[in-house]
């Protein structure tokens, strides 16, 4: 086979092999570091019409759009126009320049006053607002000057500020407690002791770990080229090295020689040509993470045919346990786990977590209390922008738009106004990722189509990821399936292939059911019985791709005839190393590595022993002309290298 050809071309070669992978290692770090800024940093759903009214209001007046906006909440002893007016003057100067502010002094809408008859609550958008790594950044820092200039200008009052941005970067700051620092040493102590003891020498636990990080950078190297061409996000930073690492481990616990060499680019193959189908999906989302994985499957297997051999040659290969023992009856309870799972996964609300969840405890969390203390609903924190053409009423637009159910105020600000548009803000009652907050954005769109208006705003992302890529999946995936049962049935037989593609199937579903019953359901702990509400929108996608190319690399290592506990140790590895480092305050990095850990695991959990002799094992461990096979069965053990032929 062309493999074998391959390892002694490289086995040759050993030293200018190893090199050149090292200088990958080290230049294409560099070359992925500087590259990063390639990708899209906006975490948003292109090509919806959502995203188009966001651009428009983005390239018109600077600001808003997809950002969700500061909320100054400010209460006093007595309320009054003359107290909305000293607000409104310390709003425009604290602010800054180029930032736009909305309040009850500008509109007279009392939507904006608190049934306490003491609070009442501005929209600030910053200037510097872009939906961007770096535009978000702006808008916290925006905050906090926000916070200072407001109590300094208004010492009378209880001044908080408050929104989406500031909980989500309040949980940051807070960073992991003693509970957590403590957790994530255990996974990172127990993704070692994994290795290990899987691995049996420092050598051999290094190795696979470099060749993650060489697949990782290559594959990001290649990732950050294609977007030279066409849009990648940026998520497929979180998805890369997981899927790097996972795969390196199970790949090095696979026995030297034909079989492995054989599983590794079989796998790699079914993942890629799995990829490609997703690569040329018209949503941008699904498009980056099929070059993602095409990208680490192509990689990966070029590392796995080179410099795996190099490695072998020179580290002792992995110690396969004498005796393997499995549950009876585990595989199939892990399949009907994953079938209740995925079955789970049909009540997956896509999202942002509702803003009660994003953090328990700061001066973001302490406004949000004060609003809804005070009456007002937690929706004024995503509020719409409508987008008004040239030549349309915006005063008519904004009455429009108040008479839709489940808005709480629509407004067109006098100095909302830019080369003839307007922009109209409408705050609803209910938040976009709750079912009551889908409705309104979807009653909003109809009311206002006869007008020609556009309705963006940080509301419609999550409508525009529902409807413009997860409306893509019942077709996505099944091509992806198919491309992948294609290259599995020339190399396996149908039956196996088949095996193997549902079995990724259903891994990428149980994922996202743990994903829906763990956080959007929730258990009890820090966010409380009631979850998150939601789960965020490009979450699922990663963690579901991750599933699937994972389990295709299980079941070609399985049917070659691989040990039953590659599986296992790679799982595990992946499961602590996501932990290691995501265990923490923040949400939505929360939601991304559980995911993670649970779709490794539960592939883990429904793996099915390999082969028609389960009892048969070759001891790779010693040296090969003892002819080292090690039979087990229950009731004893023989070893031909001790007891002759």
């Amino acid at each position: 086979m062309w493999t074998e050809r391959v390892r002694a071309v490289v086995l040759r070669h050993r030293v200018a092999v190893g090199a050149v992978w090292l200088l990958v290692l080290l230049l294409g770090g560099v070359a992925a570091v500087l590259g990063l800024g390639r990708l899209d940093q906006s975490f948003t759903a292109s090509g919806g019409p959502g995203h188009r009214a966001n651009q428009a209001i983005q390239e018109r007046y600077g600001n808003g759009a997809a950002v969700a906006p500061l909320v100054a909440v400010v209460t006093w002893e007595v309320r009054d126009r003359a107290s909305a007016a000293l607000l409104a003057d310390a709003l425009e100067r604290s602010a800054g320049p180029g930032a736009r502010t909305v309040s009850y002094a500008a509109t007279g809408d009392e939507g904006f006053l608190g049934a306490d008859g003491r609070t009442e609550y501005a929209l600030v958008y910053p200037a510097a607002g872009k939906p961007d790594l770096a535009g978000l950044t702006a808008v916290e820092e925006a905050a906090v000057s926000l916070r200072a200039g407001l109590r300094s200008a208004l010492p009378g009052a209880r001044v908080e500020v408050t929104g989406v941005l500031p909980l989500q970067h309040d949980s940051a700051l807070a960073g992991p407690g003693p509970v957590a620092l403590a957790a994530k040493a255990a996974c990172a102590l127990g993704l070692l002791l994994v290795l290990v003891l899987a691995f049996r020498s420092p050598l051999g636990v290094l190795a696979p770990l470099l060749l993650a990080a060489v697949t990782s950078v290559g594959a990001l190297v290649l990732v950050e080229a294609v977007a030279g061409v066409t849009e990648i996000g940026f998520v497929v930073v979180y998805l890369v090295p997981v899927t790097a690492l996972v795969v390196a481990v199970h790949r090095w616990a696979q026995p030297p020689g034909p079989a492995g060499a054989r599983s590794a680019v079989t796998g790699g193959a079914a993942g890629a040509a799995a990829c490609a189908v997703l690569a040329l999906c018209p949503a941008a989302f699904l498009r980056s993470i099929g070059v993602a994985g095409l990208a680490v499957c192509a990689v990966g297997t070029a590392v796995a045919v080179t410099l795996g051999p190099v490695l072998r040659s020179v580290v002792r290969p992995a110690v396969i346990p004498r005796r393997v023992r499995t549950v009876r009856g585990l595989p199939a309870l892990g399949l009907v786990l994953l079938a209740l799972l995925t079955g789970a996964a049909a009540q997956l609300r896509v999202g942002n977590p509702e803003a009660r969840a994003l953090v328990a405890d700061g001066p973001a969390r302490d406004g949000l209390d004060r609003l809804t203390a005070a009456g007002v609903p937690s929706g004024v924190l995503n509020p719409l922008e409508v987008l008004v053409p040239e030549g349309a009423d915006a005063a008519e637009v904004a009455a429009r738009a108040a008479r839709v159910p489940g808005v709480l105020l629509a407004a067109a600000p006098a100095g909302w106004r830019r080369s003839g548009s307007a922009l109209v803000v409408v705050v609803p009652e209910a938040e976009p990722m709750t079912g009551a907050g889908a409705r309104t954005v979807t009653a909003l769109r109809s009311a206002l189509a006869a007008t020609e208006a556009e309705v963006g705003g940080s509301g419609v992302v999550d409508r525009d990821l529902v409807d413009g890529v997860y409306g893509l999946l019942p077709y996505a995936v099944p091509a992806a399936a198919l491309a992948a049962f294609g290259v599995l049935a020339r190399r396996l037989r149908p039956g196996p292939a088949a095996r193997a593609v549902l079995g990724g199937l259903l891994a990428a579903g149980g994922s996202a059911g743990a994903l829906v019953v763990l956080w959007q359901w929730g258990v009890p702990g820090p966010w409380g019985p009631a979850g998150t509400g939601a789960v965020t929108g490009w979450v699922p996608l990663v963690v579901g791709a991750f599933a699937f190319c994972v389990s295709l690399e299980r079941s070609a290592a399985t049917a070659a005839g691989g040990p039953p506990w590659a599986g296992p140790v790679a799982a595990g590895a992946g499961a602590l190393a996501v932990l290691a480092v995501g265990i923490g305050p923040q949400v939505e990095l929360a939601l991304l590595v559980t995911g993670f850990a649970a779709a490794a695991l539960l592939d883990a959990l429904a793996a099915v022993p390999p082969g028609p002799h389960p009892g048969v094992h070759r001891d790779w461990s010693r040296p090969r002309r003892l002819l080292p096979f090690t039979i087990v069965d229950r009731d004893h053990e023989f070893d031909r290298s001790r007891h002759g032929r």
